[in-house]
């Protein structure tokens, strides 16, 4: 099961209550108050996992809560503090206050990353965990309570006073995964993107002769010479109107938003008796009518499926109506142009300036629409 978007409720672990006590011992008279502090409550942490691809671990654990701090004892003893509540969330996911959490007394971090999608600006944005390792505090554990050896005096020398231990922060939190590749596969259903990934590539996405094979989104590694390589992302098809929710609608586009190039897979041959410019010229549309900001990103075509009728003429007058754009003409059932299709795609990401190339959520300032 593929999870990327979830709603949790998050309870930190409230600090035990602090001790009243008196030290009796044998020869020590009126050995005063000796009450010891609670321990603290344990904390709730998201910590980004490259080992973990999508949010279905909480599926089944939709509340998370820490343990509550031990309390105090006598000899001073503190409580014993709880431990951590660490819980693995895929890189690349987005935490967002739920609107239950808005006039709650979570502690809400500083940080300057807007949300990515201005149709979400009615929640809040918490953090974006887009680092291997990178750990957020998504609720602070209360801190223990005072024991009576505190509230000794010269005037109250058996003071029978105790604080009780901080309650911990909780709130109601929404999850989103956005995945992060250096490439996204775009296109209509049936182009052919999970077999073109195949054969660039050693993911094994699922291939059948009807729409939406794909269901969620599949990451492979593309191998160049040199030791480099580059991750692509086969997002499931879009269709006119996906923005609005038809077909899998948006539920999938936002993954795209870590991308940094987009690659338009067209049905060059047109065998789903489509017109592939007019494929195109949609495709760039609903990219446009999601994110304006999306539809800034370097883009490219593949024109796949070069090995059917009509193909080689259509692609002239897909080049013809997009000049400009550059193009890469293969056929991903019979391997032609894979090769040229890596030496391409290696070109295209090395124009990617290093500021976006450091953070996937940044975008070109310079619009490559045409």
């Amino acid at each position: 099961m593929f999870v990327d978007r979830i709603k949790v409720f998050a309870q930190a672990g409230n600090g035990g209550r602090g001790c009243v006590s008196f030290r009796r011992e044998k020869f020590v008279p009126k050995g005063g108050p000796d009450g010891g502090d609670g321990g603290r409550g344990g904390d709730v942490i998201l910590r980004a996992d490259r080992h973990v691809d999508n949010l279905s671990n909480l599926f089944y654990e939709p509340i998370i809560k820490a343990k509550n701090g031990g309390q105090g004892m006598g000899k001073k003893m503190h409580g014993r503090s709880a431990p951590q509540k660490i819980v693995k969330v895929p890189v690349g996911t987005i935490v967002r206050q739920a609107e239950e959490n808005k006039e709650s007394k979570h502690r809400t971090p500083n940080t300057e990353r807007p949300p990515l999608n201005s149709e979400e600006s009615e929640i809040d944005f918490v953090i974006d965990l887009t680092h291997d390792g990178e750990e957020f505090v998504l609720c602070r554990g209360g801190a223990g309570g005072k024991g009576n050896v505190h509230f000794k005096s010269s005037r109250n020398r058996a003071p029978r006073q105790y604080t009780e231990g901080e309650e911990g922060e909780q709130g109601h939190f929404l999850l989103e995964l956005r995945t992060i590749a250096d490439a996204g596969l775009v296109g209509y259903p049936n182009a052919g993107k999970s077999t073109l990934l195949r054969k660039i590539s050693a993911a094994r996405p699922k291939v059948a002769a009807y729409p939406f094979t794909t269901l969620h989104p599949i990451i492979g590694v593309v191998e160049f010479p040199g030791y480099r390589r580059a991750t692509i992302a086969d997002i499931p098809g879009l269709i006119e109107g996906a923005h609005r929710g038809l077909g899998l609608g948006d539920e999938f586009l936002r993954h795209i938003t870590r991308c940094q190039i987009l690659l338009f897979v067209i049905d060059v041959a047109g065998s789903e008796r489509r017109d592939p410019t007019e494929d195109l010229r949609s495709l760039r549309r609903e990219i446009d009518l999601y994110d304006p900001a999306l539809s800034k990103r370097p883009w490219y075509v593949v024109a796949n499926k070069m090995d059917l009728p009509a193909a080689r003429k259509n692609l002239e007058a897909l080049q013809h109506r997009f000049p400009t754009i550059g193009t890469a003409a293969v056929s991903a059932q019979t391997g032609e142009g894979m090769e040229d299709l890596k030496a391409k795609l290696e070109k295209w990401l090395a124009r990617i300036p290093q500021s976006q190339a450091a953070d996937p959520t940044k975008t070109d300032p310079i619009s490559f629409d045409n």
